[in-house]
């Protein structure tokens, strides 16, 4: 039977898809290359936080299957694309999993069926890199195919916006392209948003996550002389939070971590180098954001030499070490740089996070501290929080903790305990 849609990449973007179309009626195929992803999916288990092994369930119950088998393409209506592109190692972005996505579709493509890439990008890429890669099909792009791009807007942990319900921006190569995807669209989503084409709207997901980027960036900087000054950064910050208009409020932290605010505007700023120009803004809210993990080190070891004791050889608990609060996704959370540092400084660090049961940084194993949170306090000589989990009890915390420096700004200021 020929599927509605191929969704290629069953990750933290393409399974929501999935879940969606399949609520709305669709007959859903998903395509990954990781056989055991394919196999715990077709055995009803889900290895996304925000879907259940139940909603697995109901899916395949209402026609779903995954495969590692590319030729479900030529069976498809639509096709679209969700594969991550983290960076290069040289800083740009990383397009293979892109590549070798549009190369197997490729292979099997048929005329008249839309292809869409929602894997983030640089504008351009739609065009420029997907387009010849599919086109190596023999069919043309806008004539014998529709091809569009629509950035995701998916935010783990979110209970109030999900697919449906987040407006959804789609651009197309040609106005046909458009209409196509946008149809598409319209039976998964409310709301549907017209770009000018599919440079625009790539451009519109780097500028989402390019203001938030900066936006952290000067709070983080204002952390750092805050505490120089004496101010709670916290609490002007909720004072300018009550202006009804022209503030939007965004904190501190101990960096950025996920799969969009340390990595897309990266992408942004390599094809602005590309023209010769640098993306001052970019660069500079970079370097404050990957310095903040050094700056968290920094104030511990303050912490720990007004009490007398030094950060070599001391006992330092980590507490929340994914990237958001509530969630397992541990993708470039700053907590990973944060051990780096302390364990080159020489303290003996170990963890309590209820969402992560086993940690490593750099292959090494990082400790596992007592389940009970009061005992695990009891035995450390800091306590750092990274995250705020709502499991967390912050007055527990405040009570148990020798030393807490708390980076998320929910704990009181007291003799044993500063915010970052």
């Amino acid at each position: 039977m020929r599927s509605q849609l191929v969704i290629v990449g069953l990750g933290y973007v393409g399974l929501p898809l999935a879940v969606e179309a399949g609520a709305a009626g669709m007959r859903v195929t998903g395509l990954d290359r990781d056989a055991t992803t394919v196999d715990r999916l077709n055995s009803g288990l889900s290895h996304v936080d925000d879907i259940d092994d139940a909603t697995v369930a109901a899916l395949s119950s209402r026609g779903f299957t995954a495969t590692t088998d590319e030729s479900v393409v030529a069976d498809a209506d639509t096709v679209v694309i969700c594969v991550p592109t983290p960076l290069s190692p040289h800083g740009g972005p990383d397009l293979a999993m892109v590549e070798s996505a549009c190369e197997a579709i490729g292979r099997h493509l048929t005329p008249g069926t839309l292809v869409v890439l929602e894997s983030t990008t640089y504008p351009g890429t739609t065009d420029e890199v997907v387009r010849p890669l599919l086109e190596k099909s023999g069919l043309t792009a806008g004539l014998d195919f529709h091809l569009a791009f629509s950035p995701e807007r998916v935010d783990p942990g979110n209970k109030t916006y999900g697919i449906r319900n987040t407006p959804k921006v789609v651009g197309g190569l040609t106005p046909a392209c458009t209409a196509a995807a946008s149809a598409f669209y319209r039976q998964v989503v409310d709301q549907v948003v017209q770009a000018a084409g599919t440079r625009e709207a790539e451009m519109a997901k780097l500028i989402e996550n390019t203001y938030r980027h900066v936006n952290i960036a000067l709070v983080n900087e204002m952390a750092v002389f805050s505490h120089e000054l004496g101010i709670d950064l916290w609490d002007a910050i909720s004072c300018a939070a009550t202006k009804p208009f022209g503030y939007q409020a965004f904190r501190p932290g101990p960096g950025v971590g996920g799969h969009c605010i340390p990595i897309d505007p990266n992408y942004l700023a390599h094809k602005v180098r590309t023209l010769g120009y640098p993306f001052r803004m970019v660069e500079l809210a970079q370097e404050i954001n990957t310095r903040m993990p050094r700056y968290v080190v920094e104030r511990a070891q303050q912490l720990l030499d007004r009490a007398g004791m030094t950060l070599r050889g001391a006992r330092v608990l980590l507490l929340g070490v994914t990237y958001k609060a509530d969630i397992s996704d541990q993708r470039e959370t700053s907590a990973r740089d944060v051990v780096r540092r302390l364990r080159a400084l020489g303290a003996s660090v170990s963890y309590h996070d209820p969402y992560v049961p086993a940690w490593d940084v750099e292959g090494e194993p990082v400790a596992t501290a007592d389940p009970d949170l009061c005992t695990a306090l009891g035995r450390t000589d800091l306590a750092i929080l990274l995250q705020q989990h709502k499991v967390f009890d912050i007055d527990l915390i405040e009570r148990h903790a020798p030393l807490l420096l708390d980076t998320r700004g929910t704990a009181r200021p007291q003799p044993h305990v500063e915010l970052l």
